[in-house]
């Protein structure tokens, strides 16, 4: 367990560590665990890199978005999957798990003149729905396993009630699978806030997340700040290190959903 928290701990704490630390002890061999912290490299990061935060508040509204639109999906596919039976359904729920196999590189290229013909190239739109698109499958999975837990009984009684099907699934199944839903909002907010390929391939600048800014840093013409550098990328990690630490437990829920049934 020590090994495993070090090798995962150790960049994380060297990246924090080197963005307090004057560019003459980033580098210095061997490493200096003694240093004079200091705070120039935030303060060059907010006067001198400006697009940053414009592009932490772009991750942000594309992030929500995505998450939204993938959690309501993959709820209304989930309950589809855990209360019909069919061989197309049965079918589809194989070809879930393939495109999921298929690596995001594959799909961008192609869809890159479709996106720029509906005028959708650098805005928030493509992003959110590429984001969400990729994990609703996933997200389907999660949310069959956890509605399945609901008995059928429940959805009869309620439609002996007279209860519509989408008021079984908005007051009942929905608030019954919570869990199951924040577990894949995990998953697409982890996924969103740090995505590159997506965001460097349909931005350009307007919708320009905080990774691409990020990336432009170490291409800088003028040479690498590597002290502004870090520090950005403190500003990047701490948000979703900091949710990933409250969310843990449906982190692990959606992970070892279903893992324990019968």
């Amino acid at each position: 367990m020590a090994a495993v928290l070090a090798w995962s701990l150790a960049p994380i704490l060297l990246i924090f560590m080197s963005s307090f630390k004057a560019d003459r002890d980033i580098f210095a061999v061997p490493p200096r665990l003694g240093f004079s912290p200091t705070l120039d490299n935030y303060v060059a990061l907010v006067t001198r890199w400006g697009d940053f935060f414009s592009g932490l508040l772009n991750s942000l509204i594309v992030t929500v978005g995505a998450t939204i639109l993938a959690v309501l999906t993959s709820a209304m596919a989930g309950y589809a999957y855990s209360r019909f039976r069919h061989r197309i359904l049965a079918g589809s729920a194989f070809f879930l798990i393939f495109i999921r196999l298929i690596p995001p590189i594959v799909i961008t290229l192609p869809l890159f003149p479709a996106v720029n013909a509906l005028g959708l190239s650098d805005t928030h739109l493509i992003l959110i729905v590429l984001y969400a698109t990729f994990f609703v499958s996933l997200g389907t999975l999660v949310m069959r396993t956890f509605i399945d837990q609901i008995p059928k009984e429940v959805d009869e009684a309620a439609h002996i009630d007279g209860a519509t099907r989408g008021q079984i699934l908005r007051k009942i199944i929905l608030p019954l699978s919570a869990q199951g839903m924040v577990a894949v909002a995990v998953f697409v907010i982890v996924y969103a806030w740090n995505e590159f390929l997506f965001a460097f391939i349909f931005t350009t600048t307007r919708a320009k997340t905080a990774p691409l800014v990020i990336s432009e840093m170490i291409g800088a013409v003028e040479g690498v700040e590597w002290g502004v550098l870090f520090a950005a990328s403190t500003v990047q990690l701490l948000p979703i290190l900091l949710f990933v630490v409250l969310a843990q437990k449906h982190l692990v829920a959606g992970l070892t959903a279903g893992a324990t049934k019968g």
